[in-house]
């Protein structure tokens, strides 16, 4: 979600004038090279206190002292010498913090670098406070720190009084906030893109396992009709072809997509992978990162006739949709793409579902099991054109760099199957229901902001769709499928009230 609005300097509580020296929050546009100012100030969709909490870490992170004023919506950190001046023309900076709660789960950080010099001290004087010459301010020759309380300033009593009483202190809880020099700050966009960085580049969390106490209460999917005897069934809502996608499809080629997990456009686009691809009459299996003891039920409901009784079965008697922590890959999305894939099988169509993920498991012992299933699958079906939804990281086919000795389920595949194929995902901001760690260190599923990375970010010059690539990158993908701007898909069954989401209804 955007707030839209010029990026405008804000009061700032200290004593004289603010000044710029430079465009407020001039930033690289890497379409174009040039620098603009933007116009939009992002909202981050989690609480102000994490939001805030956040950036507090940031600024000590780069060794800051970070103080809070009461209410937790103002901070102010320590001051620092960018590089060593000379007495008397000596610069420090400080940063201070300004957040602001949207919503409940919505929230604005504005961070402003504040720069204060010595040579500026005499300046923020008016006129009429100046008296006779021996009365001027003469703290620029003053060895010690501009900060310092104790040693703020020198000069006659009389002037000292008068600036006093012209420059309160705003921050008397504060030290080393003076109020007396005249500042210059603007916003620091380097700052402000880490904290984006830290809130909405972060992986998601598959949670394999876990309790089942969510009821199977009714459920009725988008654009869900039932069939009677007058009406005909229900067709797959295929839409239109992935531009680009069409030389992937092949008997016996296996397709890795990369799904950041909870999101409505990548089901949408394995559908429609899908329908093209029956439509040349090539027999299809869609395997789904859902555990393998989910294949029987799967089994019964691909050849039901997908009615609401049928539904309730399938969810009734699954531990896979009903688990109290819900990361995604049971969205209501991934239960319209198991609904879909029936009506494409109900249609005449060569299609069927594969569960390939296991209950129990973690790191290397689950990607090669996760393996070991898909490649099991294949012998049963070698002639079909298998498409896989699964994390960005298991897509890979070649080894992650943070860990040597972690073999990716692509990289397993691959070795097996040299013509595998990995897709990984490109997007511009967006949303995605997902489990992440939050600030506190604890594990929260709900709606969050989802931003791309530098190389994931689709251009307004890229259309959506496949571009390959004419040799594979190091993270061992062979092409990226662009889907434009994320949306939220929530989990079909939940065991409270839905969580808040700023975007468009969910599938």
């Amino acid at each position: 979600m955007r707030l839209y609005g010029m990026l405008v300097g804000m009061g700032l509580a200290c004593a004289g004038c603010a000044t710029l020296t430079r465009p407020l929050g001039a930033v690289r546009n890497d379409e174009t090279g040039e620098y603009e100012t933007p116009k939009e100030e992002t909202v981050y969709l989690v609480p102000i206190e994490d939001a805030m909490m956040m950036t507090r870490r940031i600024l000590e992170e780069q060794r800051y002292d970070v103080l809070e004023k009461e209410g937790g919506m103002e901070m102010f950190t320590s001051a620092q010498e960018p590089g060593k001046n000379v007495v008397g023309s000596r610069s420090y900076e400080r940063y201070y913090i300004k957040g602001e709660k949207v919503g409940p789960r919505q929230s604005l950080v504005r961070i402003f670098r504040l720069r204060y010099d010595e040579t500026n001290k005499v300046l923020e004087i008016p006129h009429q406070a100046l008296g006779p010459s021996n009365e001027t301010v003469s703290a620029i020759n003053d060895p010690d720190h501009p900060f310092d309380a104790n040693h703020a300033i020198k000069s006659s009593p009389g002037a000292q009084a008068r600036m006093h009483d012209y420059n309160a202190n705003p921050f008397p809880e504060a030290p080393a906030i003076e109020g007396f020099q005249l500042v210059r700050g603007n916003r620091d966009v380097s700052i402000e893109h880490t904290l984006l960085e830290r809130l909405e580049m972060v992986p998601s969390l598959e949670l394999v396992g876990g309790n089942t106490s969510v009821p199977a209460r009714s459920v009725v999917l988008e654009g869900w009709a039932e069939a009677t005897e007058t009406a005909a069934a229900p067709v797959a809502e295929c839409g239109t072809p992935v531009e680009g996608a069409a030389p992937l499809m092949g008997k016996g080629e296996t397709v890795l997509l990369a799904d950041p997990l909870g999101t409505r456009e990548l089901p949408s686009a394995a559908l429609r992978m899908l329908c093209e691809a029956t439509s040349k009459d090539l027999p299809v299996t869609l395997a789904l990162s859902m555990p393998t003891t989910e294949q029987p039920l799967l089994d019964t409901y691909l050849a039901s006739a997908g009615s609401s009784q049928d539904a309730q079965e399938l969810l009734r008697g699954s531990s896979f949709w009903r688990r109290v922590h819900q990361d995604g890959r049971s969205s209501r999305a991934m239960l319209w793409l198991v609904e879909q894939a029936r009506r494409l099988r109900a249609s005449g169509k060569a299609v069927s579902l594969v569960a390939f993920d296991v209950d129990k498991g973690k790191g290397n012992e689950r990607e090669a099991q996760m393996a070991k299933n898909l490649l099991d699958a294949r012998g049963k079906n070698p002639d079909t054109w298998m498409l896989v939804l699964t994390g960005g990281t298991h897509a890979r086919t070649a080894s992650v760099g943070w860990d040597s000795d972690y073999e990716p389920l692509g990289m397993r595949l691959a070795k097996v199957l040299p013509s595998v194929k990995a897709l990984d995902v490109g997007f511009t901001r967006g949303s995605q229901f997902s489990c992440r760690y939050n600030v506190w260190d604890a594990v929260e599923c709900n709606v969050f902001a989802i931003s791309p990375t530098k190389q994931a970010r689709q251009a307004s010059t890229v259309s959506p769709g496949v571009q390959l690539y004419t040799e594979p990158h190091q993270e061992g993908f062979q092409g990226r499928i662009y889907v434009g701007a994320l949306n939220a898909s929530p989990p079909a069954l939940q065991a409270t009230a839905a969580a808040v989401s700023s975007g468009p209804a969910s599938k």
